[in-house]
C-alpha cells in the first residue's frame, strides 16, 4: 500500500516541532493552535486574522498570545512578513522559494513559483545599500473575482 504524502502544513509542523524541540521552546496548544492556523492558510493572514480563527477553537487566546506567538515563529526562522509596515503586517508559514500576487483591490494574497522570478539578479545597486538575505517578488494587480465584477465594493480584509 503506498503511503500518502504529508501536505504542506503537516511538513512545516514537522519542522516546527524540530526547531522548537532544537532551541528548547515548549510548544503550549495554544502556540500549536496559532502555527497551525497559519500553516495551512493560504490567505497569508494577519495576527487578528488568526487570532479570530484560533479563537473559535481555543476561547481562552489572547491576541497577545497570537502576537507573541508568531514573533517567536519569526525569530525561529519559520515564518516570514510581508506586506507594507503601514498596513497590518501579514504572515506566510510558505519557506518554500516563491512569489505573491496581491490583489489592489481586495487584499487577496497568492503564492506562485516562477523560475523566470528566481533567476533574476539583485541589481548591485541595492546590494550596494546592504546585504540581501531574501528576495521575492510581489505582483499587484487585480485578481480574477475583482476583474469580473469592476463595481464590487471593496472588502474587508478581516
Amino acid at each position: 500500500m503506498r503511503r500518502a504524502e504529508p501536505s504542506a502544513a503537516d511538513r512545516r509542523l514537522e519542522r516546527l516541532r524540530t526547531i522548537a524541540r532544537e532551541a528548547g521552546l515548549k510548544l503550549t496548544h495554544q502556540r500549536l493552535e496559532v502555527f497551525r492556523e497559519l500553516a495551512a492558510s493560504e490567505e497569508h493572514p494577519d495576527a487578528e486574522r488568526i487570532f479570530r480563527a484560533v479563537q473559535q477553537r481555543v476561547p481562552t487566546v489572547s491576541l497577545d498570545t497570537v502576537y507573541r506567538t508568531l514573533w517567536m515563529l519569526h525569530d525561529l526562522g519559520l515564518v516570514r512578513t510581508l506586506g507594507p509596515k503601514g498596513e497590518a503586517l501579514r504572515f506566510d508559514a510558505n519557506l518554500d522559494r516563491h512569489h505573491h500576487f496581491c490583489c489592489v483591490r481586495c487584499g487577496l494574497v497568492r503564492d506562485f513559483e516562477s523560475a523566470e522570478l528566481d533567476a533574476l539578479r539583485v541589481p548591485a545597486a541595492v546590494e550596494r545599500l546592504g546585504r540581501v538575505v531574501d528576495a521575492h517578488v510581489e505582483v499587484r494587480g487585480l485578481c480574477a473575482t475583482c476583474e469580473r465584477d469592476p463595481e464590487k465594493n471593496v472588502p474587508s480584509r478581516s
